[in-house]
């Protein structure tokens, strides 16, 4: 710091060129395998989904069953079909799900995460859309632990006076 900077093209001379320095990320390539699928996998609560998606007629497999049979509940199914919904790519690809562990809405919900995280895998450029719809974030939520003492996690014993 022997110099000191009294104006602006002191400083511009100092910098140097800037814009060089700025390292800009290099597009994003699309992952898939020689069967041109995309693998993912999502999580939500205790459930864990297994995604593979390759473009087809929107077909979507779970478990070795169709979604309608598996996820009987309608609910179920839109959720699962949101990240189509959002990226625009509705009937253009192809699902095959396997899942475990939890309930039917952590495995509705981990199928969701897996499904948007290989379609960003597959196609870079969905990648914007599934991020700010918050479908690339796995869902952290989890079931408080019972605590001793209490009948469930906070839930306490009726208190009786006497």
């Amino acid at each position: 710091m022997a110099e000191e900077i009294k104006s602006l093209e002191g400083l511009e001379a100092v910098a140097g060129d800037t814009a060089a320095a700025v390292a800009v990320a290099p597009p994003r390539e699309p992952v898939r395998d020689s069967l041109g699928r995309s693998y993912a996998t999502g999580k939500r609560k205790d459930a864990v989904a297994r995604v593979w998606i390759k473009p087809g007629s929107g077909k979507v497999v779970v478990n070795g069953k169709p979604m309608k049979e598996y996820f009987a509940r309608p609910v179920l199914q839109m959720i699962l079909k949101q990240p189509f919904t959002v990226s625009g790519t509705e009937d253009q690809f192809d699902v095959m799900a396997t899942v475990a562990g939890g309930g039917l809405s952590g495995q509705a919900g981990a199928v969701k995460h897996g499904v948007s995280k290989a379609l960003q895998l597959y196609d870079p450029s969905l990648r914007p859309a599934l991020k700010a719809a918050g479908f690339l974030t796995r869902d952290s939520r989890v079931v408080e632990r019972k605590k001793y003492g209490k009948a469930k996690a906070r839930k306490s014993f009726q208190f009786s006076k006497r």
